[in-house]
């Protein structure tokens, strides 16, 4: 396949149903760049952002890293940091804690993103881009990651980077599709020196996640980064999104079309009980993956203590949200996945 060069002022604007229409990105694509990498709407009162982390290390030990904006009812825009560990040493942990806005520090200058000195972003996503967790809470324990990717292929951005759904937007940028990193894990007295590959994406839109997507994935190929990217299913069950596809010839951006299961539209309202395929808008190659087994469940719930806590925050959410967490054979390629949904 040639590397695939996509002008989005020639793709037309398309209706997948009657009820929702999704117009994408405009503008030729381009490489994922430090604009990409810092807030986009930082200061607004209806949009929220993510940057999200997912780490596969040598030894089997997984973390996954979010730091993100979100809109809570009464209190208004806060900002988010969870991470979550898998097999360490045996064992699963995770912590989410919450703070003002104004915590979070853009130091452009350093190209650093800080939120209370605790939890940084550091350096343009590429080669030598570090991200930095640490935390101590009653009933969690203390929590740190400290991870530097030694190696990373470059992240690539359709257009602009933003669609419209339904009159709402939704970005993308695929910062970092694989990397090799090292560094450094612990919760409590087990710490782990780790090698590994790492994902990193952020996303930006109208409102809180929720409201825009019924159900999302992000994807990552753990032996040569073959595919990456995150779509995302609307409450029509259209998907939008995009995945990166990674060969010899080049790297193409690729456009979900539909996702069957079986012979059956996959519309995202529950999750999967099969494997899905995704069939592609620019290209007629196909995408199988089977998310029905995942090697954790989690609830975002589980972040916070107390019952009223919980309470709000489901209400604030509109449900639970649950992650499914796996990894997946198909294809030739062995793909690390992360799904979303109530």
């Amino acid at each position: 396949m040639k590397l695939f060069h996509f002008s989005f002022l020639t793709l037309l604007i398309f209706t997948v149903s009657a009820a929702a229409e999704i117009v994408p990105p405009q503008g030729s694509s381009h490489w994922a760049n430090r604009s990409d990498f810092f807030a986009k709407n930082l200061q607004s009162e209806k949009a929220t952002e993510a940057w999200t982390y997912q780490f596969i290390f040598d030894n089997g030990t997984r973390a996954y890293v979010n730091y993100a904006t979100i809109i809570i009812p009464t209190s208004g825009k806060k900002i988010g940091c969870d991470i979550a560990i898998t097999g360490l040493k045996g064992k699963n942990s995770n912590i989410g804690r919450q703070y003002p806005l104004e915590r979070l520090k853009e130091l452009k200058d350093q190209n650093k993103i800080s939120i209370k000195d605790e939890y940084i972003m550091e350096g343009i996503p590429g080669k030598n881009h570090r991200v930095l967790f640490t935390a101590n809470k009653d009933g969690f324990g203390k929590f740190l990651l400290d991870v530097t990717f030694t190696s990373a292929q470059k992240g690539k951005v359709p257009g602009n980077g933003n669609w419209k759904i339904n009159g709402q937007t939704y970005g993308a940028a695929v910062l970092i599709p694989y990397g090799r990193v090292s560094g450094k894990i612990a919760h409590d007295g087990d710490t782990l020196e780790v090698k590994g590959y790492g994902y990193l994406e952020h996303t930006w839109q109208t409102g809180n996640a929720t409201d825009l997507a019924v159900r999302a994935f992000n994807v990552s190929e753990a032996s040569k980064g073959a595919y990456a990217g995150r779509i995302a299913i609307d409450k029509d069950g259209n998907p939008f999104g995009y995945f990166m596809q990674k060969n010899a010839e080049g790297t193409t951006i690729l456009f979900p079309k539909n996702i069957l299961a079986g012979e059956k539209n996959y519309d995202g309202e529950d999750f999967p009980k099969s494997a899905f395929k995704i069939i592609w808008q620019n290209s007629p190659d196909t995408l199988t993956l089977d998310m029905t087994k995942p090697k954790q469940k989690f609830s975002m719930l589980e972040n916070f203590d107390g019952w009223f806590a919980k309470k709000a925050t489901k209400l604030m959410l509109g449900g639970e949200i649950f992650f499914w967490r796996g990894r997946t054979k198909s294809n030739g390629n062995i793909f690390d996945w992360n799904l979303t949904g109530m």
